[in-house]
Order: C-alpha cells, then structure tokens, then sequence
C-alpha cells in the first residue's frame, strides 16, 4: 500500500534522477545517440525521449489531464506501442529539442509539488512520482550497460556522487564456503505495509522451502575462468539444450567482454578500455545459459527465487531449527542501503570484490545479496497468486513466463528503489546486462 512521501524528498529523488540521465548522455554525439540497430538495446536519442514521456504522460496527463506538451509525443515515445526495431526510424526531434522537452516537463512536475515544501504529498502523487522516477532509474541503469555495450566511454557520475574508480579501492579478496539456510515455511514477496512495490512483489505468500545451502557469495571471475580454462564452452554436456543453441548462436568460447591474454591471464573489456580481470571480483555479463552450464560443471545449481530471497530476507527462529516469520526488508536489517553495506548508485564505476561490503550480510551470512551484481535465479518470471496489474499494465504482465528472474541489484542501480523483494527479469540469454550468480549444493535425496 503505497503511503505519503514528503513532496520535497519526491522532488529530490526527480531532480537526481534527471541529473544522472544527463550525466549519461553528456559527451555524446549525433551517431552514438542514434547507434547502429541491436536487439538489446534502445536508440539514445529515443529513450532519453521516452523517459521525459513517460513522467509527463503518468503525472501531467493522467493525473492533471492536460493535453501532450508536444502533438505527436506518443506516436514517438510510447514504447507500448511502437515495436523495438522501428524506434530507429521515427522521425526523432534532434537531442537540443529533446532536452528542452525533457526541461519542461520536469519544471511542470517540480511546479506542481513544490509548494507543498516538507509536507506530505497526496497518496496519488506519492505513488506516481516514485514510479516515472524508479522507471527513470532503470532507465539510467539501462543507458549504463547500452555504453558498455557500444564501448563508449565510461560515464561520469561526480555530480550525482558517483563515479569513483574501483582501481583506487582497496580489494577485500574472496569469500568461499556456504552458508546454510533451514527449511520451513517463507512468505515470498512484498508485505502489505510496504510503503511503495511493483506489482510483480504483490503480495507475500506462503512458500515451503526444505533446508538448502548457499554460498556466501556470487561466483567470482577466477572461478569462472577454471570453467573457461577447463574447455567449458566446447563441451555440450555442460549446457542446456537451448543454452548450446544460444552459445552456438554467439560462436565464443568465453564471456562476452573477456580476451585471452595467454598465459592464464585475461583482460576485460570495461567501456571503451581493456583492463586485467579482477579475480576476486564477481563474474559480470554473463547469461543465465552461461551460468547454468557452470553450474553443471561445479556440481553445483542456481538457487531458486524464493531460496534466494529467504537467504537475504529471512531469519532463524528462536531455536535455530527453522525461519522466524519475520522478515528483513533489506539483508542486514531495516535501514537503508550505505556504501559500507552495498556497491549501488555508481558510487564505484563497476564490481568491487565479493568479499567486500561485510556491514552488510544477511542473518545467514550471505555477502552482497544486494548491489555489485544482479544475481539470476533457476525460477521463471511468473505472477505471485492474486496478481493484479497496477496502472502501468506493461511492467510486468507482458513478460511473464519467456524471463528469468533476477535479484539484488548491481554497481549501477540505484540504491533507492531496492529491497529484499525486488524482481528483476530478462530473457536467459541477455548478456549484456549487469548480471552474476550465485550457487547452491545440490538437494541431498
């Protein structure tokens, strides 16, 4: 049940999230705002665009119901109704008139709250104001990994306080071993009382788990590569069999931005440079296939969504035999995300070792179940029982059952929208995304 937010943090929250976006698109020209067509990206230039549109088509025009501030702005920017291939012929206004679209809209957002100052915002507006800011995020995350993608430049984040090189940081080295998580019964998303969630989190439901064990944390890029070394993208008994289609589809025998350097060594692409892989860093942009057939060749699997969520959110019980009921809204307890418990907001531009951020573990001992790397799971996006679409139907209820769930949040994702209860989704194959796993023992019979 989303509840009132002070119109002075909403707007804070919005001029943050604008500030971010531009820090995206700064330094870039006509031809990298408008790259070559790719089915896992989005055209710059329109969805700097589209961000704009949704705010003002959500807020302006939904709530106030005033006329588009520019006549044929859904024909341009509705991404329910124009298909991914043909946003690179629209005829998209040029990036000086799309920042000047961008500008007002957002002073007609700021207008509207700012007299409140540090009063409440009506429910209405607390609602939609967090969403058009969370979808900007997501948005940004987005423009993140497209410049990785596309070996652009890395981003500068200095006025939203990020951007800092993860060389100048001390390296905390790995972290090995499981932790065990007993069985029992887990109520699987979002609380009731949860001031704002997606639909998808809706609502916390009884799950039955039987005991499990889990590592402490992701799979690091020197474990990774003993796959790699060991032949394992030559070898088709590691990998599903719509994984060794996809990876006969890709034609590589390692990550997507990894590059033998011999001698066991191995560099990385990172933006538009090549840096030596970090060892004990996670694993990063690798698929849900890639992670599976590890999985295989370790003897080990993907842990499923309401495992992972019980590892991060749950405690034991009083004895120590089973799950409390109560429930973590973060893994280390209830206060909001520090950079001493987790790597988010692009505080650090990319992964900082897995045995970093120990402030914030969960109550089993798991390390970074929130931020360096989104963390695929073994369950399908599907809805939770009851599942109602909210306003914005096409966040989730299009994608269900083709995606795979993700949890956690990665380097780049803002620190202000997650929770123990998120989820994230993608189809198994995207690589490009800020994505990592972590393992579980297998089920003991």
């Amino acid at each position: 049940m989303t509840q009132p937010v002070q119109a002075d943090i909403l707007l804070d929250m919005l001029a943050d999230a604008r500030a971010r976006t531009f820090e995206l698109v700064e330094g870039l020209d006509g031809p990298q705002l408008t790259e070559p067509m790719l089915p896992t990206v989005n055209p710059m230039l329109w969805e700097i665009g589209h961000v704009a549109w949704f705010h003002e088509h959500w807020i302006l025009r939904h709530l106030d119901g005033r006329d588009p501030l520019i006549p044929n702005a859904d024909e341009l920017y509705d991404s329910s109704a124009i298909p991914h291939d043909d946003r690179w012929t629209l005829p998209l206004p040029p990036l000086e008139d799309t920042i000047a679209y961008m500008t007002e809209v957002h002073n007609a957002l700021v207008a509207r709250l700012e007299p409140l100052g540090g009063q409440p915002a009506p429910v209405a507006d607390s609602y939609f104001y967090q969403l058009t800011t969370y979808h900007e995020d997501m948005h940004d995350e987005a423009f993140t990994y497209t410049r990785q993608t596309l070996g652009q430049p890395r981003p500068d984040f200095a006025d939203t306080g990020g951007g800092l090189d993860t060389d100048d940081h001390p390296r905390a080295g790995s972290l090995a071993g499981d932790v065990e998580v007993p069985g029992g019964t887990f109520w699987l998303g979002a609380a009731e009382d949860e001031p704002f969630v997606f639909d998808n989190e809706k609502w916390a439901h009884r799950v039955d788990l039987r005991p499990f064990r889990i590592a402490r944390a992701p799979v690091t890029n020197a474990e990774f590569a003993a796959f790699v070394e060991d032949g394992g993208y030559r070898e088709p008994r590691w990998w599903s069999e719509a994984g060794w289609q996809w990876l006969q589809a890709q034609k590589r025998d390692h990550p997507v931005y990894w590059h033998p350097e011999g001698g066991g060594r191995w560099l990385v692409r990172d933006f538009d440079a090549w840096r030596t892989l970090p060892p004990d860093a996670p694993v990063i942009h690798v698929s849900a296939h890639e992670a599976e057939a590890y999985c295989r060749w370790a003897g080990r699997r993907l842990p499923t969504e309401a495992e992972w969520e019980a590892a991060a959110a749950g405690e034991p019980d009083g004895p120590g035999v089973g799950l409390a009921e109560r429930k973590r809204r973060f893994p280390w307890g209830e206060a909001s995300p520090t950079f001493d418990r987790a790597n988010l907001d692009g505080r650090y531009l990319g992964t900082l070792d897995v045995a970093d951020c120990p402030e914030g573990d969960s109550a089993f001992g798991c390390r970074q179940m929130i931020g360096n790397v989104w963390e695929w799971t073994a369950s399908p996006f599907e809805p939770y029982p009851g599942f109602s679409p909210d306003p914005y139907k096409d966040y989730s209820q299009p994608w269900f059952g083709d995606n795979r769930v993700l949890r956690g949040g990665a380097w780049a994702t803002r620190g202000r929208m997650l929770r123990n209860t998120w989820r994230n989704f993608f189809t198994p194959g995207r690589c490009d995304v800020l994505a990592g796993f972590r393992t579980c023992a297998l089920n003991e019979e």
